[in-house]
């Protein structure tokens, strides 16, 4: 069965599957930004490949979101996946379903701290864009072609759309936020780890896991970064240099880098899930 480790881009979700990939799958807590697979993203081409003929046409993939998952959990064993798509119905097809889930830890982030991060990781022209982009409610990402491991089509809805889908979730589900991460790790990533102990039967010492929160520091992961590049990491769409995918973290703050007037709409347009999160 699967635990999904979901959230909208750009919200942490590599930071809490780097934390997880040195706790479950790392010696001694020591590992590196290649064994990020170890906790694949979903939907992908190869999970897709005995059921879609054509990978271009989101009505197959949809179609076979279920069928996929059928066949990835037929060994029986227990996985972690990567996923930004919302947790939707369309039609008679469903996202996924409690035969093939186990749980879901759901990582949110400001709103108003996303905006800049999606408007330097898509390379957008201006905050206008990237404003557009958390907003629109028919979002895909994904889907380059020529790239096998890259993501299938990715309804990922916008920000309030995403966080909305998965937070009703009854079984087994986790809320983190990103804030909190910064604010307070060793409780944050402990309460991440205790999580994982209850779902999914497996002890970590008070050592492992203070390992691998110092593991998944920002500045060491950075560091890796620089040091051997990073395959998630994007093109920039004037030079075509690699961009850092670790760009500012901690140090991305709204108040410096939003004007009021999007502060304004981002704070109008979310208002009830930012209230509920307190936000604002």
């Amino acid at each position: 069965m699967i635990i999904w480790l979901a959230s909208y881009p750009k919200s942490g979700n590599t930071w809490v599957r780097y934390f997880l990939t040195s706790l479950i799958y790392s010696n001694q807590g020591k590992t590196g930004l290649e064994k990020l697979g170890f906790i694949m993203q979903y939907p992908k081409r190869d999970q897709f490949e005995k059921l879609v003929t054509n990978f271009d046409d989101f009505t197959q993939i949809k179609k076979n979101w279920i069928n996929s998952q059928n066949l990835i959990n037929s060994d029986k064993k227990i996985k972690i996946f990567k996923t930004h798509h919302v947790l939707c119905s369309l039609g008679e097809d469903n996202f996924t379903n409690e035969k093939n889930t186990l749980g879901v830890i759901y990582i949110v982030r400001d709103p108003r701290n996303v905006i800049s991060s999606i408007l330097y990781h898509f390379n957008l022209l201006n905050t206008d864009e990237a404003l557009n982009f958390i907003q629109e409610e028919e979002k895909f990402i994904g889907n380059v072609k020529n790239k096998v491991n890259y993501p299938l089509h990715t309804l990922i809805g916008s920000w309030k759309t995403n966080y909305n889908s998965w937070k009703n979730v009854s079984k087994n589900f986790l809320l983190v936020k990103y804030e909190d991460l910064i604010l307070n790790p060793n409780t944050e990533f402990k309460r991440i780890a205790k999580y994982i102990t209850n779902t999914i039967n497996i002890k970590f010492s008070e050592e492992q896991i203070e390992k691998s929160i110092d593991e998944c520091s920002f500045k060491n992961m950075r560091s890796l970064e620089d040091k051997n590049g990073f395959i998630e990491s994007i093109k920039d769409s004037e030079d075509n240099n690699k961009k850092k995918f670790f760009n500012l973290g901690p140090k991305n703050t709204w108040k410096e880098n939003l004007n009021k007037n999007v502060i304004d709409e981002i704070e109008s347009s979310f208002n009830s899930e930012m209230k509920e999160l307190g936000y604002i």
